[in-house]
C-alpha cells in the first residue's frame, strides 16, 4: 500500500487512501491537523494529514511511498496522540513480486489474452495477460491486487472478457525500468530470483 505526498504539487499534506468511494458524495470530519474523510454511509475512504512535515521525516517530491510497518507506527501513534480512535489496519505484504508462471491456457473469448495460473509464493493467483512472450515455467515481476503503477494506476481485481483476473503480470516499460525495451512483452527474470520474493525497481 502506498500513501501519497508531494509539497510542491499539492502542499505539506499527507493522503492516506483506505478505500475508494464516490467522488461526489463523502463527507469530512476535521481534527486539529488531520481530517477524516468518509462515504455518506459512514465509510472511512482516507485521511489526510496537514502539516505533515511537521509529523514525518517525508521527501518533498516523493509523490506515492510505501508504507512500511514503522511509518505506520508513526502514523498510529500521531492519530493516538490526537484523540482518533483506529485501528488503521492495512495489508502490507509487498504488492511487486516474483512469481512463476504454473500454467498458460488460452482465453476462450479473446484470441490475444492468456489466462495464467501464476504462484507468488503463498498462494496462486489467476492472471488473463495479453504480453505475446508469456509462457509456461517462467519467472516474472506479479502487481497484485492494491499495486501503485509507476503511471498511477492502481492494480484491482478484476475480469478481462468474463474471465477474473488477480493482479498484473508487468513489462520493464510499466515498471518504469531504465532502457526498458519499446516491444511489447512481459519481464522476464532469471532464475536467481525466488518465487514469492519482493521485487524493488
Amino acid at each position: 500500500m502506498d500513501v501519497f505526498y508531494n509539497r510542491q504539487g499539492i502542499g505539506d499534506v499527507l493522503i492516506l487512501p483506505i478505500k475508494e468511494g464516490n467522488r461526489y458524495e463523502w463527507k469530512k470530519e476535521t481534527n486539529d491537523d488531520i481530517t477524516k474523510i468518509t462515504s455518506i454511509e459512514g465509510e472511512v475512504l482516507g485521511y489526510n494529514i496537514f502539516q505533515a512535515s511537521t509529523y514525518f521525516n517525508l521527501d518533498e517530491k516523493k509523490g506515492a511511498i510505501p508504507l512500511t510497518e514503522d511509518f505506520l507506527a508513526e502514523i498510529r501513534t500521531l492519530f493516538q496522540q490526537k484523540g482518533i480512535d483506529d485501528p488503521l489496519e492495512f495489508d502490507l505484504r509487498p504488492k511487486f513480486v516474483v512469481g512463476f508462471v504454473k500454467s498458460k491456457l488460452a482465453h476462450e473469448n479473446a484470441d490475444k489474452l492468456s489466462v495464467c495460473q501464476i504462484d507468488v509464493g503463498e498462494e496462486t493467483l489467476q492472471i488473463v495477460c495479453g504480453a505475446p512472450n508469456i509462457d509456461e515455467g517462467q519467472k516474472v515481476v506479479v502487481a497484485k491486487v492494491g499495486a501503485t503503477m509507476p503511471s498511477g494506476m492502481k492494480i484491482k481485481a478484476s475480469e478481462l472478457r468474463g474471465v477474473p483476473s488477480n493482479g498484473m503480470v508487468c513489462s520493464q516499460k510499466e515498471l518504469g525500468l531504465p532502457n526498458a525495451p519499446q516491444e511489447k512483452g512481459i519481464y522476464v527474470l532469471d532464475d536467481a530470483y525466488q518465487i514469492g520474493e519482493e521485487f524493488t525497481f
